[in-house]
């Protein structure tokens, strides 16, 4: 929905961009918009490449007279940055502010209330290790769209799976005949999840 929006803005001003300055009429659907890469300030990038015939420049040269006449014109265009013909656009922080707080007022994402069950599927962590940084994301995730949808008006059913035993699991139990004496979670002092890791690493380390 932000996307769609966010674009709203900036299609018009693009297209005025290459009337005033280059006298030329681009069509919008041959404007590209993409995530900024994280390596570089901005919210939206824009390739020029496509359009440095229709300029009659280099794309450095396009993408910083766009970018000048863009921050000129739309009130949210914070700054912009040009690396090579790519054109990162930095939104101001206002725009976000005031989608959020309007998004808090009214349903503007628009997810349906079906008033049946939903289920939502997530976490499921491994059998032969403990959680990792991966595992909580997916955790974060899951938990953020069942409460979203709940505040929706569905009723959630929020549920894992913890049956992902496959040829790690098999390592796992092969590297602990051979190698652990009989060693339980009890006898070395850790959780069962730990102890499963151990013999996984020692699979590939050992035998």
């Amino acid at each position: 929905m932000f996307q769609d929006r966010l674009q709203a803005l900036l299609v018009p001003a693009l297209q005025s961009a290459f009337a005033q300055l280059f006298g030329k009429e681009i069509d919008a659907r041959s404007i590209g918009f993409q995530a900024t890469r994280p390596e570089f300030e901005g919210d939206v990038t824009i390739n020029v490449f496509p359009f440095i015939k229709l300029s009659g420049k280099g794309p450095e040269q396009t993408a910083q007279a766009i970018g000048e006449h863009v921050q000129a014109n739309v009130a949210v265009v914070e700054r912009f940055n040009v690396v090579k013909g790519f054109l990162n656009i930095v939104i101001a922080d206002s725009y976000w502010l005031g989608f959020a707080a309007e998004a808090g007022e009214k349903d503007i994402l628009g997810f349906p209330a079906t008033g049946k069950k939903v289920m939502v599927e997530y976490a499921s962590p491994n059998t032969n290790k403990p959680l990792h940084l991966g595992h909580l994301r997916n955790i974060f995730l899951g938990y953020s769209v069942s409460r979203i949808l709940q505040a929706a008006g569905n009723e959630v059913i929020k549920v894992q799976v913890i049956n992902d035993r496959g040829i790690h699991i098999c390592k796992s139990m092969i590297a602990w005949q051979k190698l652990g004496n009989g060693e339980t979670p009890a006898s070395a002092g850790v959780k069962g999840d730990k102890l499963v890791g151990k013999y996984y690493v020692e699979f590939d380390t050992r035998i």
